[in-house]
């Protein structure tokens, strides 16, 4: 009798340690969040100064974001990261696929994952920004926009490849070539940068445009959207990764270069 007692309370605890070993698991899962950050390469101003060598390869970045906008090394051009693709719009307007070895001297990328989806009609750049501004609540965070539509006319702008030695980005984009698409089906891809970020990121709105077959896009100077919908994602974190080359490390950071991005934004 005391042998089979002994027998069946060794069979409860192995159970009992069966249960735990097969529940653990499940219970670390569940607790298991991702964490979601608003990810920068090198600063603006640093780009203001012609800091255009790239430092940072797309394969790196997309390890951070499916989701963002930024240039190529050399500043050739304007980049838009959409599902995790890199495109690259050059300065004929035409876009073309990045590779992952492909270096960026200034970009901003986040793992999307808007919270607001809303039908939107007859928008401008003016009006979206409005928008945007009563539905964000306040304006000390970060947001990710996307608007995908249909667009009588969109305005944007690329720059041609720089060589060495770098002029100011305000001299680039001087002569800049503009493109006007029109009657075209696509995507607004950039971000809302709080003022406290002044010097760091471009404050207020930073789009890019990128049509639906992939063939071109730009820098958004203006547009005008017949219908669509606005995808609205706020992020409460930041990380910033610093250029290591001589050209950042010479850089003048501590100048108001606002007028200066008026410019180059205009």
């Amino acid at each position: 009798m005391r042998i089979s007692l002994i027998a069946f309370v060794l069979s409860i605890l192995i159970l009992s340690c069966t249960q735990q070993n097969t529940e653990s698991p499940e219970v670390n899962k569940s607790s298991e969040t991702e964490v979601q950050a608003l990810f920068q390469v090198s600063t603006i101003d640093a780009l203001l100064q012609g800091v255009f060598d790239g430092t940072t390869t797309l394969a790196d970045l997309a390890e951070k974001g499916d989701f963002g906008i930024g240039t190529i090394n050399s500043l050739d051009g304007e980049m838009i990261v959409e599902d995790g693709n890199f495109y690259h719009v050059r300065a004929d307007g035409k876009a073309y696929p990045l590779t992952e070895d492909e270096e960026t001297p200034f970009a901003s990328v986040v793992k999307f994952m808007p919270e607001d989806t809303i039908n939107v009609t007859n928008l401008t750049f003016d009006s979206l920004k409005e928008l945007v501004d009563s539905l964000m609540g306040t304006p000390n965070y970060f947001y990710a926009l996307r608007v995908i539509g249909n667009f009588e006319h969109v305005h944007t702008r690329s720059v041609p490849a720089q060589k060495k030695p770098y002029p100011s980005l305000v001299e680039v984009t001087s002569n800049q070539p503009e493109f006007d698409i029109n009657d075209t089906q696509g995507m607004l891809t950039g971000f809302y940068c709080p003022e406290f970020v002044s010097g760091v990121n471009v404050t207020g709105y930073h789009l890019h445009y990128l049509n639906n077959e992939k063939t071109q896009g730009g820098h958004l100077l203006g547009f005008e959207l017949k219908s669509g919908k606005l995808l609205l994602d706020k992020i409460d974190r930041f990380e910033m990764q610093l250029p290591s080359s001589e050209d950042f490390q010479r850089s003048e950071l501590g100048i108001d270069r606002t007028e200066e991005l008026k410019q180059v934004e205009g």
